[in-house]
């Protein structure tokens, strides 16, 4: 069973918001850019950039985040299994 918040999926949610933080962060590294040298793009390129880089963020986290977590898990578990149970504190 899957929970949805606002009728969206956890994980469409999750890389909606993955895509508000790169559509963010590109438009506050636009800005510092315009603030120390020049300013690179007007607002509105800026703004249409951002909201390619924040879709890009979003499509990538949507399709990668699942693949992450799974490769997360797995190398977890092969870290857990090689120590072989060993209780010695290595400090």
């Amino acid at each position: 069973m899957s929970t949805t918040v606002a009728g969206l999926s956890r994980r469409t949610l999750s890389a909606l918001l993955w895509g508000a933080v790169g559509f963010m962060a590109f438009l506050v590294l636009v800005q510092g850019y315009a603030l120390i040298v020049e300013p690179l793009v007007s607002i509105g390129q800026g703004v249409a950039v951002a909201g390619l880089v924040g879709g890009m963020t979003a499509g990538s986290a949507y399709v990668l985040e699942h693949r992450i977590a799974v490769w997360s898990a797995r190398r977890a578990m092969d870290e857990t299994a090689s120590h072989g149970g060993d209780d010695k504190s290595k400090s």
